[in-house]
């Protein structure tokens, strides 16, 4: 009886660790299944961020230098910007046509003389042409433009109150009627008095060796370098100077510039045999008055109204301008009227005088 009792006493024993490790392995599982459903909470990160004393500036690349008179960028790692402004008196006569040289100026003045024919005053500062003509006589309107850009002056003589008007805007003479005589040369091919060229270089050289200043901090022409210009579209500009001479500006969207004819007639450089071309065209109206032998004194001296063909679009308002500096043009607004980066034609008209536009 005692064996049996110890054997049943030893069967519930072994029976009641069974059911321990049992137990001891359930709850393992069921905390690990509730470990996999409740994901630990992620622990907070913190970090010592610096305390800005001031706000950080990033260097801007310095402005390339740029032409005064077009507004483009100087490839020349010398910065020739400096160097003196050289204005030359070309004629525009039908016996003058076509020119040497003109597409090269950077701005071209044109305006009317006797008999209703024009003369231009080409300024000539950022690309070289030579020969550059036909060179003839300078007028009353000269005694503006010069001064205002501060330029040496090529020309061939004037008369004597055009002399004394010179002389007394304290222009400097490199006339080849007052003794300069090695920039210039005539040509065999044409008819004196349509025949005289002068070499810009030359032209530099003599004025240095006279003692006139080869430098200059020239006044810069406003520009705009953004492609985005607004108003009135206008393709086609016909200016009628007078009878004699009539000029027209087509607009060529591709190459973005004005295409110039002259009394109908293509009107080309001969240096290039290309047609001339402007990226602004700027129409002024300025008092005419007489000079006495049927010239005009244009006054390019104090205020107008003027119209800005640049980008295929016409921008209207008003010119003014002194002898120290080129004009500046203003819109109706009051704000500044900027030009498109390129050559320039300053189309300068009687106050009476009605463009046409397409």
């Amino acid at each position: 009886m005692k064996e049996l009792w110890a054997n049943h006493k030893k069967t519930i024993l072994i029976v009641a660790g069974i059911v321990a490790v049992v137990l001891a392995v359930a709850a393992g599982v069921a905390v690990w299944l509730l470990s996999e459903d409740t994901p630990e909470e992620p622990r907070e990160v913190t970090s010592a961020w610096p305390v800005a004393e001031r706000e950080r500036s990033v260097p801007q690349p310095p402005e390339p230098p740029r032409w005064p008179l077009t507004g483009e960028p100087i490839e020349d790692e010398s910065d020739p910007s400096q160097l003196r402004i050289v204005a030359v008196k070309i004629e525009n006569s039908p016996a003058a046509r076509p020119q040497s040289g003109i597409q090269s100026a950077d701005v071209v003045y044109e305006s009317i003389t006797e008999g209703g024919i024009t003369r231009f005053n080409a300024l000539f500062h950022s690309r070289t042409a030579n020969p550059i003509g036909p060179v003839r006589s300078a007028r009353v309107s000269d005694t503006y433009i010069v001064p205002q850009y501060s330029a040496l002056f090529g020309f061939s003589g004037s008369s004597r109150p055009v002399g004394v008007r010179l002389r007394d805007a304290g222009i400097e003479n490199l006339s080849q009627d007052a003794g300069v005589s090695a920039p210039y040369s005539r040509s065999s091919a044409r008819r004196a008095p349509h025949n005289l060229y002068l070499d810009l270089a030359t032209l530099r050289a003599e004025a240095s060796r006279r003692g006139m200043s080869p430098t200059q901090a020239p006044v810069a022409l406003p520009f705009d370098r953004s492609a985005e210009t607004t108003g009135p579209a206008v393709a086609v500009i016909e200016i009628p100077f007078s009878p004699a001479n009539r000029a027209r500006w087509t607009y060529d969207e591709s190459r973005d510039v004005y295409f110039r004819v002259n009394n109908g007639s293509v009107h080309v450089d001969a240096l290039t045999s290309e047609q001339l071309y402007a990226r602004n065209v700027v129409v002024m109206w300025a008092q005419h008055a007489s000079a006495g032998g049927g010239t005009f004194d244009v006054r390019l001296t104090g205020s107008g109204r003027v119209s800005v063909f640049r980008n295929g679009v016409r921008l209207d308002g008003t010119w003014e301008a002194d002898t120290s500096a080129p004009p500046r043009f203003t819109a109706d607004d009051g704000t500044l009227i900027r030009l498109s980066p390129g050559n320039t034609w300053f189309q300068v008209v009687p106050l009476d005088v009605n463009i046409s536009m397409q």
